[in-house]
């Protein structure tokens, strides 16, 4: 699932991207919001809130990423828990994403998340809320594999079988 979403918006951003470019140079913020639309559009066909993010100065020229890293998924706002053992979630990350640091966070008012650490970097992440997931980082094959496993296991999005 996570797949297709994100080649879904690839796609969209790509065919936009002559738009965008123009909007980039004659204004930063509308071409910002113009993808931030195409992010929520592409997001609704999945029934998720999908956000494309540029968390650093410059990460919008960067043309070549767009939709393969820094997304936001809202799956359910309302949701406060996982529907699975978080310590499930931290060892599947350490299994597929190898040599990462995996930690609980957001443990308060009886909340519960996880974060995944790439480098000595705390910018290289991947936030794990029970509502929502937070990719901090390059869509590398093993962090495709692991978002699509958290689709699927914890937010219990599967394909839709046609």
């Amino acid at each position: 699932m996570f797949k297709t979403i994100i080649e879904d918006l690839q796609k969209t951003l790509k065919s936009n991207l002559p738009q965008i470019r123009f909007l980039l140079k004659k204004n930063p913020g509308i071409a910002y919001k113009e993808i931030g639309e195409i992010g929520k559009n592409v997001g609704k066909k999945y029934d998720i809130e999908l956000l494309v993010n540029f968390p650093h100065e410059g990460k919008i020229e960067n043309f070549e990423m767009y939709g393969k890293q820094d997304l936001s998924l809202i799956i359910d706002m309302e949701r406060r828990r996982f529907p699975i053992d978080r310590n499930i979630i931290k060892k599947k990350a350490k299994e597929i994403l190898g040599n990462v640091k995996v930690e609980d966070a957001y443990m308060y008012e009886d909340k519960e998340g996880a974060r995944v650490i790439f480098s000595d970097n705390i910018q290289d992440k991947i936030d794990i809320l029970p509502h929502s997931l937070h990719i901090w980082y390059e869509f590398t094959e093993p962090v495709t594999e692991f978002c699509e496993w958290l689709l699927e296991n914890v937010y219990l999005m599967k394909e839709s079988q046609d």
